[in-house]
């Protein structure tokens, strides 16, 4: 979606998005351009709550039997949708949680760039796997680890430490004449949808269980879901805290450079937050 926003013409004017990968984008390998037509900022934060990763590799995997399995493994292989994903900054953010990076130090991680979720599974499950394990969202993939017919097995989970989506805009759109007007009705367009979503929670199970919201999930799942997921209530703009505590986190994980950080608490932050989006 990044490459959406950021083409010319761009594909997208407006996209919802794993906060990683949006403000890693902004901010990783170097800062946002000061101008740039075609590139995009923060202007909504979705949800409040984090994502739930399942961690899995194959089924009938026995060299990897749990998480412990790939403590002292090198390198430590993982499948990936493609580089920048959230699939790939989250290996990142797991690995310094778990010890397996140390600062200063190699990445533990090889990243294998597999290509959507068909192709991740096949990736730790073929006779030959091409890597040890790959993460995905709980929900979605719970279908194929849980069952004796299941092709998968989870070994871990991870929850984000920060809020999961927020909605970015391209800057051609936003500078557009109209375009604050415009951006407002969206906004506040999808304030009122999550409004009515929270309004009938049963129509949302049904939803989920005819899979007419794009998933599939049982009943059970479908409400677990839901008691998970939290909603902004005021949608425009993101707050200050969040955006740093993302870079400190990505930063950690060796996704963003040092001296990102270093501009955000530096003196001349203001100018530099006007690049990456609508703060509050």
């Amino acid at each position: 979606m990044i490459t959406s926003l950021r083409s010319s013409p761009p594909s997208l004017d407006l996209a919802i998005g794993l906060t990683e990968g949006w403000i890693a984008g902004l901010l990783a390998p170097n800062p946002p351009p000061s101008s740039q037509e075609n590139d995009y900022r923060l202007v909504g934060q979705w949800v409040s709550s984090p994502l739930r990763w399942a961690i899995v590799t194959g089924r009938n995997r026995h060299d990897v039997k749990d998480m412990s399995s790939l403590t002292h493994r090198r390198p430590i292989r993982v499948g990936v949708s493609r580089m920048g994903s959230g699939s790939h900054i989250m290996a990142s953010v797991l690995a310094q949680q778990q010890g397996w990076r140390v600062r200063g130090e190699e990445s533990p991680l090889e990243f294998i760039p597999l290509g959507p979720f068909a192709e991740l599974r096949r990736g730790v499950s073929d006779e030959e796997p091409q890597a040890d394990f790959f993460m995905w969202e709980h929900f979605t993939t719970k279908p194929y680890f849980d069952g004796d017919r299941a092709s998968l097995k989870k070994i871990g989970e991870i929850k984000t430490p920060w809020p999961a989506w927020m909605i970015t805009a391209n800057t051609h759109a936003i500078l557009k004449t109209d375009s604050d007007d415009i951006l407002r009705k969206v906004l506040m367009a999808l304030c009122e949808g999550v409004q009515k979503f929270e309004e009938g929670p049963e129509k949302v199970v049904e939803m989920l269980g005819t899979g007419e919201l794009g998933c599939r999930y049982g009943e059970e799942d479908a409400r677990m879901w839901l008691q998970e997921v939290e909603f902004v209530k005021d949608i425009p703009g993101i707050e200050r805290r969040v955006l740093l505590d993302v870079a400190k986190a990505l930063e950690g994980a060796g996704v963003v450079q040092r001296s990102v950080i270093e501009r955000l608490t530096g003196p001349n932050v203001g100018e530099y937050e006007q690049r990456i989006g609508m703060l509050k």
